[in-house]
């Protein structure tokens, strides 16, 4: 597991029954006990953070799996928003060849 800044831990594993990669996203403890607006601002914050990041990445790499992730927290966010997705589960996101 890589400890990334931010709302979220990031870890990738290989299914090894189904042939692809996951991505298993968990929110951090203290991202979990904010109030929903705190949370949605941190999320807001955290994606402005991500694009300057990806904005500046050389790395072609680095910069594909950060657009990956900012993705993922824009499809998050209005579930987030509307207390949609349990904060204590793991999101898995298969990823194909």
């Amino acid at each position: 597991m890589m400890d990334i800044p931010g709302p979220f831990t990031i870890v990738m594993n290989d299914n090894s029954e189904t042939g692809l990669r996951e991505l298993h996203l968990g929110f951090k403890p203290e991202f979990q006990q904010l109030q929903k607006a705190e949370r949605l601002t941190v999320l807001k914050d955290y994606l402005s953070v991500l694009h300057n990041d990806i904005a500046n990445e050389t790395d072609p790499d680095n910069q594909q799996g950060m657009i990956t992730i900012a993705e993922i927290a824009q499809e998050l966010y209005p579930h987030i928003e509307s207390n949609e997705i349990p904060l204590e589960e793991t999101v898995v996101i298969e990823i194909g060849n």
